[in-house]
């Protein structure tokens, strides 16, 4: 079973030029080694997903005006994540509020070509008691 996704866990987006974390509200009712449990729809951009500092996306109109400004050379801007979707998949078997819970494993997708993806999902394990 893949590992829930929880606060403070690792984010990468492929046209950012660094990691980010996710930032899990603890409105939510569902621990995972002691933080809040993340679902599909923790994907708000500032609130949940923070910048992965520069944007090198082409798709991302401000980088593509200033790569056009400075005569073809990519230059990054700053990354503003535009997020239309949830993670997918999340889980098929664990629910928190009505919703999947997010896994290892799940992407979501920047409006500017960015697939954001989980590096370390905020715990190593999962203790289940009987």
């Amino acid at each position: 079973m893949p590992l829930l996704v929880a606060n403070s866990a690792v984010l990468r987006c492929a046209m950012g030029t660094a990691p980010s974390v996710l930032v899990v509200l603890p409105e939510l009712p569902v621990l995972s080694m002691g933080e809040p449990a993340a679902v599909i729809e923790s994907m708000v951009p500032d609130e949940n997903i923070l910048s992965f500092v520069m944007c090198e996306s082409l798709a991302n109109p401000a980088v593509a005006a200033a790569t056009a400004a400075a005569s073809g050379v990519l230059t990054p801007q700053p990354c503003v994540p535009v997020l239309a979707a949830p993670w997918l998949p999340g889980s098929m078997r664990v629910r928190i509020e009505q919703q999947p819970a997010l896994i290892a494993g799940s992407v979501c997708m920047c409006a500017w070509a960015g697939e954001i993806s989980i590096e370390f999902p905020g715990q190593e394990r999962v203790s289940i008691e009987s």
